[in-house]
């Protein structure tokens, strides 16, 4: 009996092994890249970069900037992090929660720029019991059909 535990557990470490090669789970990992880096660029200000990760909608974008050419998505990417509230910070930590045929869904925490968790309060009057405080925020990415990763929401908005 005590020989088989030895065996026991490599099979057990062999099937996780061989659960973290699958395909799916590789394909997730891009994903997560993908979020990361999209967020990344934001924070380091390099526009252009993080909108080539970007497959969402500009409608919200397009209407904090009316005076912004809407085929701009740079210089709306700009304003929305620098001007509009959108807060472009960087990834702490992102979680797969769900995968939905070629979309992934991810728990975001985000870094302040001192390196503390980024939390989101009550706003606009609101108290901690109307409008508790989060710290935890859902994207998705979606696997286009030429095989790229595009994060479909936009960053966490504080007015």
């Amino acid at each position: 009996m005590k020989k088989a535990a030895p065996v026991l557990r490599t099979v057990i470490l062999l099937a996780a092994l061989l659960a973290a090669c699958a395909p799916g789970a590789s394909r997730a990992g891009e994903a997560r890249q993908a979020l990361v880096a999209f967020f990344d660029h934001l924070n380091c200000g390099e526009y252009a970069e993080a909108d080539a990760l970007y497959g969402g909608d500009y409608e919200a974008l397009v209407s904090f900037n009316p005076a912004l050419d809407p085929a701009d998505h740079a210089a709306l990417w700009q304003n929305g992090c620098r001007m509009n509230g959108l807060q472009c910070l960087t990834v702490r930590s992102a979680t797969l929660k769900d995968h939905h045929s070629d979309t992934y869904v991810f728990f975001v925490e985000f870094n302040d720029p001192n390196g503390s968790l980024f939390v989101r309060g009550p706003c606009c009057g609101a108290t901690e019991t109307e409008m508790p405080s989060e710290s935890h925020f859902e994207y998705r990415v979606a696997e286009t059909a030429d095989g790229q990763f595009k994060v479909l929401d936009l960053p966490v908005y504080v007015p």
